[in-house]
């Protein structure tokens, strides 16, 4: 009896038995053809690790608050887990394009920016938001951070999911990062005032809970992606860009939740736009 012929796909004995620290990634070249890849690449994985860091930090900064005797030294370390999630979004923002600048996106890249997201973008949110003003209502409490959590998870497998067939002109539901800088920009723009989030539950609890919604929605949010930045552009585009920079550096919390608020606002009242005029 004949034995059956290899596979031309399939991994031989060798291959499959790689070393634990190996990574093979199968693809595609010019022509079509399958290819095998190994190992990953390293330039865009590093801002994804410092944004995973990021929101690792502000997780420890939102326990440290709470362990925190002096209400001052709670808001100081509140401030810094809401401006973690600040730095994460920009080091978001940048992985993605460096991927795409210098060729190296991949699906493990890809995956791995989910799962930096979620902890930066879902759990580091939730958590601040816990730990200012949720933690005093109870059950309630976590019950609402726990709605954004699932939201933020939800969200980004659905992305995940629609990466080759969604409009890239439109995100659908709010972007996780957009609905954490809702969640953090509130946090940090009164704790640096010094106000005790336990005088104000009941209102982060409604916009927790309404980020959460909006996230896993089917309302549209404008994504700029159609932006080209690599094209020339007019000279008072760069003063535009130093306008824009002073303004939020001049009062960096309430500038910052101000322009969250309005992009998390954008999508429902589009929405609504949109519905008048069909029915016009």
């Amino acid at each position: 009896m004949s034995e059956r012929p290899e596979e031309p796909n399939k991994p031989s004995d060798a291959e499959s038995l790689l070393p634990v620290d190996e990574h093979v990634e199968e693809g595609h070249d010019a022509e079509g053809r399958k290819v095998r890849h190994r190992g990953i690449y390293l330039l865009p994985n590093l801002f994804t690790t410092a944004n995973l860091f990021a929101g690792f930090y502000s997780i420890i900064s939102s326990m440290s608050a709470q362990s925190a005797g002096d209400p001052r030294e709670a808001s100081k370390y509140f401030a810094f887990a809401a401006i973690a999630i600040f730095v994460a979004m920009v080091l978001d923002g940048l992985d993605g394009r460096v991927a795409r600048m210098t060729n190296t996106q991949s699906a493990f890249g890809a995956e791995y920016d989910s799962l930096s997201d979620m902890v930066a973008f879902g759990v580091a949110p939730a958590l601040l938001a816990f730990g200012w003003a949720l933690g005093d209502m109870g059950k309630v409490g976590w019950m609402v951070a726990f709605i954004y959590v699932a939201g933020a998870a939800l969200r980004l497998a659905r992305f995940n999911t629609q990466v080759g067939t969604a409009d890239k002109r439109y995100f659908i539901g709010l972007a996780s990062p957009a609905a954490a800088g809702v969640v953090a920009g509130t946090v940090w723009a009164f704790s640096d005032y010094g106000i005790q989030g336990s005088k104000l539950s009941f209102l982060v609890a409604l916009l927790v809970a309404a980020a959460g919604m909006l996230m896993v929605s089917n309302i549209k949010y404008n994504s700029f992606k159609e932006l080209d930045l690599k094209g020339r552009v007019p000279f008072v585009a760069i003063l535009a860009v130093v306008l824009v920079f002073a303004v939020v550096f001049s009062d960096p919390p309430r500038i910052l939740l101000l322009i969250f608020l309005a992009y998390a606002a954008s999508g429902p009242i589009q929405f609504l736009l949109r519905g008048r005029r069909r029915k016009a």
